[in-house]
């Protein structure tokens, strides 16, 4: 157990009561708060009470599962009785991910328009309650939850976060222990980079070395690893009972060297390159002018867009410098097509938009503040254009930065990423002259050159996740830094309680 753990679930002094959290001290930070009221307090007559469709009984049941072990309740997940802990489905202005939250003496109601919303609903329940509450032994409480309302939107549909099981693998219980992290951010995209020059993780039937051989090592010649089909779909089938949908990247015509070691006629000499295990990029290419390739695309394409209910495919498209440009956009011009027969839309890194991105094409925007105005002015005039962006500038949402020069993982080629920056920026605003209809959203993507298990992940995720996942939720009026890093520093002894190692930033005043 974490450091401190036992004064998580202390009791108050004899003769206080325990002060519920704010309703305006959660991440992402609400649409609207209007705080109020006697607070409800959670006891062993508590019931979580549900309408009778099958999607609220699912989040009644997550909740019980999230309470009951550090409470020491029942908390029965019943249609019927009064008071207690309301789960609702019904129309209202809440869209597809909002809700309304209401709390006073005789209970709290969580009401939203569809399944995804009352599952962010409860991540604010969540938040609102004491931070003994995610501990999985009984604690002492109390458990209140302030009295009033919160009513709250997402800005942006797209709020993700990229995990690189490449360049190092990782297994599909510490996928899933990401998703659960993911989730209490109320994060709604999972992005898996499922290739690479270092390993190839997804079994493909009509090519079956990829797996096998490409995926057999990984950066500094690990054993490396690869998803079956069936550790893939538990994966998916993970992240959506956690409203998350899973985007496959399959990257190309670049970082190709695990598919190239695999199979030698998908290089244009015939010959098969050995296997990778280090860093540098940008030395690979699969062959534009071979039929073959074609093949392999399609296929892969195929097997994996029928493993993904989700809407997107990832083709990658990032430091292809041994793909001429000529060769480049050809290559993007047949395999965007190939996605889009498979009933997918492509997402590609933002080097798409030098070629010819397909008409709902989304492009994911990896530059730095540096990076210079002719690549930005591409990336805009592509948005003037139709294509959509997703924003991961590489000095603000790159998780795997380091924090400063002597943090002892992560790389530094963007520079040094501190809580603050990663935090302080409006992805509204960031790309001169990209239309603000053109953003759909944000993403943290985690490189894992470095990192090799999940203690590493969360050390570079946390604290700077929840930033990120605020700015795709939250309305950018509400961001304020000063305020953040207070609400930030609240959710240490949560991290606590739940086993989360972190970054404790200087810049944030951890109680």
């Amino acid at each position: 157990m974490a450091a401190g753990a036992f004064t998580l679930g202390a009791s108050p002094a004899p003769g206080t009561a325990a002060a519920p959290v704010p309703l305006d001290r959660v991440i992402p930070a609400p649409a609207s708060v209007v705080p109020g009221g006697s607070p409800y307090r959670i006891t062993e007559d508590t019931r979580i009470r549900v309408d009778g469709s099958r999607e609220a009984r699912r989040a009644g049941e997550y909740l019980a599962d999230v309470l009951r072990p550090s409470t020491g309740y029942r908390l029965p997940v019943t249609e019927h009785g009064r008071g207690g802990i309301r789960l609702r489905l019904a129309e209202g202005p809440y869209g597809a991910e909002g809700y309304r939250l209401d709390s006073g003496r005789s209970g709290v109601t969580l009401t939203a328009a569809a399944p995804a919303g009352l599952f962010h609903g409860v991540q604010t329940l969540r938040q609102l309650l004491p931070a003994a509450v995610e501990m999985d032994s009984v604690q002492p409480g109390p458990w209140p939850v302030a009295g009033g309302t919160i009513e709250d939107t997402p800005r942006y549909g797209w709020r993700g976060a990229m995990l690189d099981v490449s360049r190092h693998f990782f297994s599909v219980d510490e996928v899933k222990r990401y998703i659960d992290q993911l989730a209490l951010y109320k994060l709604n995209t999972l992005h898996l980079h499922l290739s690479d020059d270092q390993g190839w993780r997804i079994a493909i039937d009509s090519w079956p070395r990829l797996a096998t051989y490409g995926g057999s090592t990984e950066v500094g010649g690990g054993p490396g690893g690869h998803y079956t089909k069936a550790d893939y779909r538990e994966i998916v089938r993970y992240a959506a009972s956690r409203h998350l949908e899973v985007v496959p990247e399959i990257d190309m015509p670049g970082h190709t060297n695990a598919a190239l070691a695999s199979y030698a006629d998908l290089n244009c000499d015939g010959v098969a390159p050995p296997l990778y295990t280090g860093t540098a990029v940008g030395f690979s290419s699969l062959c534009v002018g071979k039929e073959i390739t074609y093949d392999f695309v399609d296929d892969v394409v195929r097997e994996l867009a029928a493993l993904t209910p989700g809407r997107y495919l990832h083709i990658g498209g990032d430091e292809a410098h041994s793909t001429p440009h000529e060769d480049f956009v050809k290559f993007m011009d047949r395999v965007q097509p190939v996605v889009a027969a498979y009933g997918k839309t492509v997402i590609g890194w933002h080097q798409l938009t030098g070629a010819n991105p397909a008409k709902g094409a989304l492009a994911q925007y990896w530059g730095l503040d540096r990076t210079g105005a002719p690549e930005k002015e591409q990336v805009a005039e592509a948005a003037r254009n139709g294509t959509g962006l997703v924003l991961s500038p590489a000095d603000r949402a790159y998780l795997d930065m380091k924090y400063d020069r002597n943090t002892p993982l992560g790389l530094s080629w963007a520079g040094y990423v501190e809580v603050r920056r990663s935090y302080d920026w409006d992805p509204g605003a960031y790309l001169p002259g990209v239309p603000a209809s053109a953003v759909r959203g944000v993403e943290a993507p985690l490189w894992t050159e470095t990192l090799s298990d999940s203690g590493q992940l969360e050390y570079m995720a946390f604290p700077r996740l929840p930033g990120i996942a605020e700015l795709g939720w939250s309305p950018a009026a509400t961001h304020d830094w000063e305020d953040y890093r207070v609400r930030l520093a609240a959710q240490g002894p949560r991290w606590d309680a739940l086993g989360v190692g972190y970054y404790k930033s200087p810049q944030v005043p951890w109680s």
